[in-house]
Order: structure tokens, then C-alpha cells, then sequence
């Protein structure tokens, strides 16, 4: 095998075994072979590619296109030293695998593989789960390989790293090697992300520098036009037309080359802010890469505390901040949690929308009102010191990418999910900052998050009316009809009566639907059409414990901040986006153990696939995800044979929930 082969699976150079067939006087296969001989990490190579752990002699010439013969006489010349083991099975006369799997239950094992920069993990611990997350992407979670680490672009540009050789020597710390493929891959991202920078001139214009003439005449001069930049003014030095600093970073973003902006931004008044509550260790470390960067996007469950860590946040500034959410209810929620948290007075803060018009120096406003001309002036007239953009999934949108024209000396993001289905997530790290956050099932280990146990249930027809409806539509039309299945009633009603003690929350995409479920179960149907005070005065009943039980639309999904439930029951929506799924998983994982999702889906439809697709990536985040057939008898109440047992929670929260909302009702 050559060199690049065998160093590809140890991220090192080849192991030449020490063997004296290895040194080329002899042929331990009597074949003609490469100068390199055969390693265990050539069968890791092969493993990988077939998807599985074991190899037959057959699997392995076809990985690597040799013979069978030649690949039978390898395997057995990895077996004499002990690396590999043969196994005699039924169907196969032999399969082999790696003597190390024996062992692997109870040791970490980190295998790189530089060339697709992917890094499998088997049983990482806390520390080395910990630097991956500096310079890697956690792709899976929940992988049978084991969790599985991609290293992007992206996730170099962003490392909270001063230098290369910091972030060299973290890498090395959690791999437990030093790959040089893999290094000098991150090493030449490491180098893109530091071409080009956005300063302020003494007289106080911003410029755009490039590290050298020929990285800013073949990229910056190439990708930007004079709506940008005004004229250079060196051969490294464009003058940068105010306004475009958002634009430009963008652009070159989308180039592959991301700006450092190292503007002297105007911080504003100042605005001495304490903060009454103590942060958890992982929030702390959120904020103090957010005070080592001056800009980026907390990323974590509902539950972390993302809320409460921005607050962290707005001390840490200690200027007039601006607060950006989707919806009143949530600009109220805001004001409220500030001034439950923080040393702040309810003078001192404003809010802006379409009940109230309050510019103070902390404001919360809609993005709605914020983006619009004859508002955007009272904002753009204050220095702020900090913007925080709630939801901020949703800014790349046309209707919220206005507000982040908006300049400030920090930025900040909060999202549970940045997932967008039109893949414009990147533009929200352009526009708002890095993602900072912590992985979903560290969070679940350390019993800062419970996570709550979800299952699909697929759900049969209600009538025969709805299955012939659906065998004849087309199209989305499939998927509506599958979604508003009149067995849901039914399956929603079994599920609460199996679990009487519960606070329950029941999702639905459609009104109708929602209105059917309402009157069948007699409980209020929580929706866009519902005055705001209608809703708050059912949201404060739930969150009272007089209240066990609520039918909420698709507005619930983001636009409000729900209060915590124990039960979740999704009876459709999960066709919208992962996004959604998350949402709605979400609104049980608080501290408080015990939570149960379901999420119905009627059998033998496109609903199927949507649900699976939708919540695959929770489960990459570590979640637990069952399915289970409905079987019962028309008009039954029996149980079903595998039937999920009934769990406890209070639905309480430690003090530090999670502010969700998005889109909301304007």
C-alpha cells in the first residue's frame, strides 16, 4: 500500500510492521505488491468504506481492488501478529476483524481520517469532547461507529484561538496525535481566515485591509464593486462606503475568505449592569468567548440558559443594549426576565413595538419594527453598545436582514437551532457572529438538560374517507390530508389519558385541525387568531398549575414563550423543518427529568418520511428516538402491546429557562 494509504486512518505517518517481510527483500503473498506493506489502518480504510466493522477476504479486495487471493493473504498476515482475528461464520467461511475491538467497551479510541477530515470517536470523555468542539463539527452523535467529528472550514475560521499554534496544540490535545494531513489542511484555513480585516481610519471612515496586493487584486477587488468600496487607497487598502460593512463581509464570506472586523465601534452611554443570578460553568464560557471575540451566536437546547447567558453578556459590555425578538409577547417576556435577573430598573428599559413605543437604554423591539424606514432612524440615532438578536435563525430572511444593518460595537445571536431549510445558515454567522455553544449531550450528561424521551407513533387511518382522500391527491395536498388524520383525536386522547397527572402541550400545523381537537377535548385552541391578552391570560394559567393542558398552533412554535410541559404532543407540523422538530421537542427539555414527545404520523403516508427526516437531527445531537406502530381495536382503549410507561414531572424550571420565540403575531 503507499504511504498516503496507510498514514490516512492513524493521521501519522505509514507503521511498517516490524517484520522482515516488510523491508521488500521477501513477499509474504507471493504476489506482486506495493512498496508499502499491507497495515491495520488499510483495514480500517477498508471498514469504513464497506460500513462495517468485520471484513470477509471478498469485501476487502473489492475495497481496495486487489485480488482476492492477495487480500486473503494479507488478512492473514495482519492475524499472524495479532492485529486482526478471523472468525468462521455460516454464511461467509471467514470474517475478520481488529483484535482491538475486544477492548473497545472500556478505552477511548480516536481514529482521523485527514482526507475527508472526519474523526471517529469511540467513548470520548468530557476533555476530549471538549477541544473537538474548538475546531470540529459534531455531524453524529449517535453513530453505531461512534460519534462522528467533520472539520469545516467554518469551524477553523471560528476557533477561539489567538494563534495557529494554540489551536495546534488543542487539536493534537484531542486527537492524542499530530496528524499532518489533517493539520496542514486546517493550517491553510487558519491562513484564509486571517487575509483580510475591517479598520477605522483615524479620520474615521472604515477600511477594508488585505494582507498582501495580490489577495486583495484576485478576491476583494474581483467580488466587490463601488457599491461597497469607494476607491483604494493602497495597494492592500479600500475605502469602505458606510453601510456595506455587513455586505462586504458576506461577500468574502461566500468567497471563502472571512473578515476579521477589528472596528473601533462607538460603544454608547454606558450602562452599569450586575447580574443576580449565577452562571453555570458552560455559560461563563460562552461569555467570556463572546468578550474575547466582541461578537457571535450562543447556540444550545431549549433549556440551556441562553437567555440568561446573554445577560451575562450585557454586564459583561456594560453599555446601552438593544434587544431584537419576533413578537411583542416575547419583547414583554424579555423585559420581565431582565428585570427579574439583572440590577437593572424597569425605568431603564424600553419596549418597542406595535403596543408600546419606548426607546430607553435597554429596548426591546420586533424585527418587524425595526427594519421598517420610518422606525429604523430612532434606532440608527443611538450608539449601542451591544444588539442582540433573538431567534436569529430567522435573520438571513429578507424581512429581518435589514435589521442587522444596525451597528454596534458587539453583536450577539441566540438560537437553538441555526437550521434553515434554503442552507442559508451560514449567512447568519456573517451577519450576527461565530456560533458559540456546547454540545446537546454533554448537556444531557451533566443533568443540565433532561432529555426528554421521544417516540413517533405511527397512527392509523380514522376513516376510510381520509385514506381514499389521500391515495387520489397529489403533492402537498398528501401530505395535508395525512397531517389532519382524524385518528390523531383519538390516538391524543388515548396518550392524555395515559397520563393523567401530566401538564400536557398538543402541536398542530392546521386550524381546523386545531379547532376539531379543542372542541373534541374541551380545552382552549392557542393560535395566531388569539388576542394577546387571550393568550397571556392562558399561558399565566398554565404556568399557575391551573391550567394542565393547552392546544397550541404553529405560533407556539417560536413566537411566544411557552411555558415548560412534561408532556408534548405533536399531532402534525413536523413536514415544516428540523427547526420545528426541534422547537417542539424543546418544550420539555428543562432541568425537571421526566419528559415525554410524541410526535404522531399516519401510517403508510409521506408523514412516515417526514417525521423520520425531520427528527434525524436530534438524534445526532444525542437524543434517544423510538417508533411504535398503534394497534388498537376501533373504538378501544386498550393499551398497545409495547405501550411507553407513564413518567413524572413538575414542568418546573431552576430560574434560568430558555426564552423561545421566533416569527410571531405583529
Amino acid at each position: 500500500m503507499t504511504d498516503e494509504r496507510a498514514s490516512e486512518a492513524t493521521g501519522g505517518e505509514s507503521q511498517r510492521p516490524e517484520d522482515p517481510a516488510a523491508d521488500g527483500d521477501s513477499d509474504p503473498t507471493g504476489d506482486e505488491q506495493d512498496d508499502e506493506q499491507f497495515t491495520l489502518a488499510d483495514f480500517h480504510d477498508a471498514s469504513q468504506e464497506a460500513g462495517r466493522p468485520v471484513l470477509t477476504a471478498a469485501a476487502l479486495s473489492r475495497a481496495l481492488d486487489i485480488t482476492q487471493e492477495r487480500a486473503r493473504k494479507e488478512l492473514e498476515f495482519l492475524a499472524d501478529r495479532e492485529a486482526v482475528q478471523r472468525l468462521a461464520v455460516e454464511t461467509d467461511p471467514v470474517v475478520w476483524y481488529p483484535s482491538e475491538l475486544e477492548d473497545l467497551t472500556d478505552r477511548e479510541r480516536v481514529v482521523v481520517f485527514p482526507k475527508r477530515r472526519e474523526i471517529i470517536v469511540d467513548r470520548p470523555d468530557q476533555f476530549t469532547r471538549a477541544q473537538l468542539a474548538q475546531f470540529a463539527h459534531l455531524a453524529d452523535g449517535n453513530s453505531e461507529q461512534g460519534y462522528r467529528y467533520v472539520v469545516r472550514p467554518e469551524d477553523i475560521w471560528q476557533a477561539p484561538h489567538d494563534s495557529w499554534e494554540a489551536l495546534a496544540r488543542t487539536m493534537r490535545q484531542a486527537l492524542g496525535q499530530r496528524s499532518e494531513g489533517l493539520e496542514e489542511w486546517v493550517r491553510s484555513q487558519w491562513d484564509r481566515a486571517h487575509q483580510f480585516r475591517l479598520t477605522t481610519h483615524e479620520e474615521g471612515y472604515t477600511v477594508l485591509e488585505a494582507k498582501s496586493p495580490e489577495i486583495m487584486g484576485n478576491v476583494a477587488r474581483q467580488k466587490l464593486d463601488e457599491e461597497h468600496v469607494h476607491a483604494p487607497i493602497s495597494d492592500t487598502e479600500d475605502w469602505v462606503r458606510e453601510g456595506s460593512e455587513a455586505a462586504i463581509k458576506r461577500i468574502l464570506y461566500e468567497a471563502g475568505y472571512p473578515v476579521q472586523d477589528h472596528r473601533e465601534l462607538e460603544s454608547g452611554e454606558e450602562l452599569p449592569v450586575d447580574l443576580e443570578v449565577r452562571l453555570r460553568d458552560y455559560q461563563r464560557t460562552w461569555v467570556d468567548r463572546f468578550a474575547e471575540a466582541g461578537e457571535g451566536v450562543f447556540v444550545g437546547p431549549p433549556g440551556s440558559g441562553k437567555t440568561v447567558a446573554a445577560m451575562g453578556a450585557m454586564a459583561h459590555v456594560d453599555g446601552e443594549t438593544l434587544i431584537l425578538v419576533p413578537s411583542r409577547d416575547l419583547a414583554r417576556q424579555w423585559a420581565d426576565t431582565i428585570l427579574e435577573y439583572t440590577s437593572l430598573e424597569p425605568e431603564q428599559i424600553g419596549q418597542y413595538h406595535g403596543g408600546r413605543k419606548e426607546v430607553r437604554p435597554v429596548t426591546i423591539a420586533t424585527y418587524q419594527i425595526a427594519g421598517m424606514d420610518r422606525h429604523r432612524s430612532l434606532f440608527d440615532d443611538r450608539e449601542w453598545g451591544l444588539v442582540i438578536f433573538d431567534e436569529c435563525q430567522h435573520v438571513p430572511s429578507d424581512v429581518y436582514r435589514r435589521s442587522t444593518h444596525l451597528q454596534s460595537k458587539h453583536r450577539l445571536g441566540l438560537s437553538a437551532s441555526p437550521i434553515r431549510e434554503d442552507d442559508r445558515q451560514q449567512e447568519i454567522f456573517t451577519l450576527v457572529g461565530p456560533p458559540i455553544g456546547t454540545d446537546w449531550e454533554a448537556l444531557f450528561e451533566a443533568g443540565f438538560v433532561a432529555e426528554p424521551e421521544l417516540e413517533i407513533r405511527y397512527v392509523p387511518w380514522g376513516d376510510d374517507e381520509q385514506g381514499n382522500a389521500y391515495a387520489s391527491a397529489d403533492g402537498q395536498e398528501k401530505y395535508r390530508i395525512a397531517a389532519k388524520n382524524r385518528g390523531k383525536v383519538d390516538e391524543v386522547r388515548y396518550l392524555l389519558s395515559a397520563h393523567p397527572d401530566s401538564k400536557a402541550l398538543v402541536f398542530v400545523d392546521y386550524l381546523e385541525q386545531g379547532k376539531d381537537l379543542s372542541a373534541a377535548l374541551d380545552v382552549p385552541f392557542l393560535s395566531g387568531e388569539t388576542p394577546h391578552h387571550e393568550r397571556r391570560r392562558l399561558l399565566d394559567e398554565f404556568r399557575r398549575n391551573e391550567r394542565d393542558l393547552l392546544i397550541v398552533s404553529r405560533v407556539g412554535d417560536e413566537g411566544i414563550d411557552l411555558p415548560t410541559a412534561d408532556l408534548a404532543i405533536v399531532a402534525s407540523g413536523l413536514g415544516g423543518s428540523r427547526r420545528q422538530g426541534t422547537q417542539r421537542a424543546g418544550r420539555t427539555m428543562r432541568p425537571a427529568g421526566g419528559a415525554l414527545v410524541y410526535v404522531l404520523a399516519t401510517r403508510g403516508t409521506r408523514e412516515e418520511d417526514f417525521a423520520r427526516k425531520q427528527l434525524q437531527h436530534l438524534g445526532r445531537k444525542g437524543m434517544t428516538i423510538r417508533e411504535q406502530n398503534v394497534e388498537r381495536d376501533e373504538g378501544s382503549e386498550a393499551d398497545d402491546a409495547d405501550e411507553t410507561d407513564e413518567k413524572d414531572g413538575n414542568g418546573t424550571s431552576d430560574g434560568d429557562d430558555e426564552i423561545d420565540g421566533s416569527v410571531g403575531d405583529e
